[in-house]
């Protein structure tokens, strides 16, 4: 009976840390409601925008630019590369129709995943472009 309940405590333990090593996890980034998106590794976010891939483009641009220096950017590609808070930020703007684009931000500093950062600048993105419709 002992060794039944030390089981069941074990299961019950670790079955967070199972949860957070299953791969995708959808979050609601920034707030009740305001921008979702998947964390597809330790180090990136991305989600579904309901803007076209040259308004997410633009915004992550102006958005990237006062946060942090452009090292490299691709706007055919969709490729932005930039150097924020000493971390190495790959962000890549893939369109899905004329209507919508698939944004992904991924950060890095010194080999080590920074996914606050990562959330902070999609989160700014998506919010900078419904800013500037509204």
């Amino acid at each position: 009976m002992k060794n039944r309940k030390q089981l069941w405590w074990m299961k019950l333990l670790l079955l967070p840390l199972a949860l957070s090593l299953s791969g995708c996890i959808y979050l609601i980034v920034g707030g009740v409601g305001a921008v979702g998106g998947y964390i597809v590794s330790p180090d990136t976010v991305e989600g579904i925008t309901d803007f076209g891939d040259i308004t997410i483009w633009e915004s992550a641009v102006e958005i990237v630019s006062i946060m942090g220096i452009i090292s490299d950017q691709n706007e055919e590609a969709g490729l932005l590369i930039a150097k924020v808070n000493g971390a190495k930020v790959t962000i890549t703007v893939m369109p899905i129709d004329s209507a919508k684009s698939k944004l992904t931000v991924k950060a890095r500093k010194a080999f080590m995943p920074k996914i606050n950062l990562a959330q902070d600048i999609f989160v700014k993105i998506v919010n900078n472009v419904r800013g500037k419709l509204n």
